[in-house]
C-alpha cells in the first residue's frame, strides 16, 4: 500500500509555524511578568510598603535577566521584543523607585525655608522616571553598548534607591538636613543615568583571572558588603560599582 505524503505536508508545516510562533511569544511573555511586577511594586510604594515594593522590584529584575537570555538561547529576538523590554523596565526601574521615592519625601522632615513645598516638591521625583525613559531609549539606539554600559544601567539605580529607603529608612528620616541631600542624590542619578560615563559588565567570555580582574574583585567585594549590611549593602554595591566605573575610566584615559 503506496501512502501520499503530500498531505502531511500542510500538517508539517503548520506544526513548524505554530511552534516557531510558541517560541516568539515565550520571551515577551517573560518581559510582560517584568512588567507586572513593576505595576505592583508601584503600588506598594505608593501605600507606603516599600519592604514590598523591594521584593517586586527583585521580582521584575529577574524577569529582566531571563527574558533577553531566553530570545537568545531561543533565536526569536525581535524589535518589538526589545521595546517591549524598555517599556517593561520604564515601570519596574523608572516609575517604581521614583513612587517609593516620592513617599519617602512625603514623610521626611522638611528645613524650615522649604517646608511650604512639602506638598509640591515629593512630585519632582518623577523626574527619575523621566530620565530612565531616556536612558532606555539611548540604549536602544546606542551600538556601544554590546559587551559594556554606558550610563548607569536603569535596574541598578532602581536596586539603589529601593534598599536605600528600604534599609536607611530611619536614617533618611533622622535630620531635616537629609532632605536636600536626597534630591541632590537624585539629580546625580539621574545625571548617571544618561551620562557618557563607561561602566563594566558582569559578563565572561571566559572565566580565568586574566582579563576579568575587575569583575573578579567587583563581585568578591560586592558580597562580602551584603554579608555585612544586608539589604543597606546593596545600596553600597551600587555606589561601589559607579565608584569602580569611574577610576577604571579615569585609569583607561591615562594608560
Amino acid at each position: 500500500m503506496i501512502i501520499d505524503e503530500f498531505p502531511l505536508t500542510p500538517l508539517l508545516l503548520n506544526s513548524f509555524t505554530s511552534e516557531l510562533l510558541m517560541k516568539k511569544h515565550i520571551p515577551n511573555s517573560i518581559t510582560c511578568c517584568n512588567l507586572i511586577p513593576g505595576c505592583i511594586a508601584t503600588t506598594f510604594a505608593l501605600y507606603g510598603n516599600p519592604s514590598m515594593a523591594l521584593v517586586w522590584i527583585v521580582a521584575g529584575a529577574v524577569f529582566d535577566f531571563f527574558d533577553g537570555m531566553t530570545a537568545r538561547l531561543l533565536r526569536v529576538s525581535s524589535p518589538i521584543g526589545k521595546e517591549l523590554d524598555s517599556l517593561a523596565d520604564v515601570v519596574t526601574f523608572g516609575v517604581a523607585p521614583a513612587a517609593m521615592l516620592f513617599f519617602q519625601l512625603k514623610v521626611m522632615e522638611y528645613p524650615g525655608p522649604i517646608e511650604p513645598l512639602r506638598n509640591a516638591l515629593p512630585y519632582a521625583t518623577f523626574l527619575m522616571a523621566a530620565f530612565s525613559a531616556l536612558r532606555l531609549a539611548k540604549f536602544n539606539l546606542d551600538e556601544r553598548q554590546t559587551t559594556s554600559f554606558i550610563g548607569l544601567p536603569t535596574p541598578a539605580n532602581a536596586l539603589f534607591w529601593a534598599s536605600l529607603i528600604v534599609g536607611g529608612g530611619s536614617l533618611l528620616e533622622s535630620s531635616r538636613w537629609m532632605l536636600p541631600a536626597v534630591l541632590a542624590m537624585m539629580l546625580v542619578s539621574c545625571w548617571l543615568l544618561v551620562s557618557e560615563l563607561p561602566m563594566f559588565a558582569l559578563k565572561f567570555k571566559q572565566w580565568g583571572w586574566h582579563g576579568n580582574e575587575v569583575k573578579y574583585i567587583f563581585a568578591g567585594t560586592s558580597l562580602l558588603l551584603l554579608l555585612v549590611f544586608r539589604i543597606p549593602g546593596i545600596a553600597i554595591v551600587i555606589a561601589w560599582y559607579v565608584l569602580l566605573s569611574g577610576i577604571l575610566t579615569v585609569y583607561n584615559n591615562k594608560v
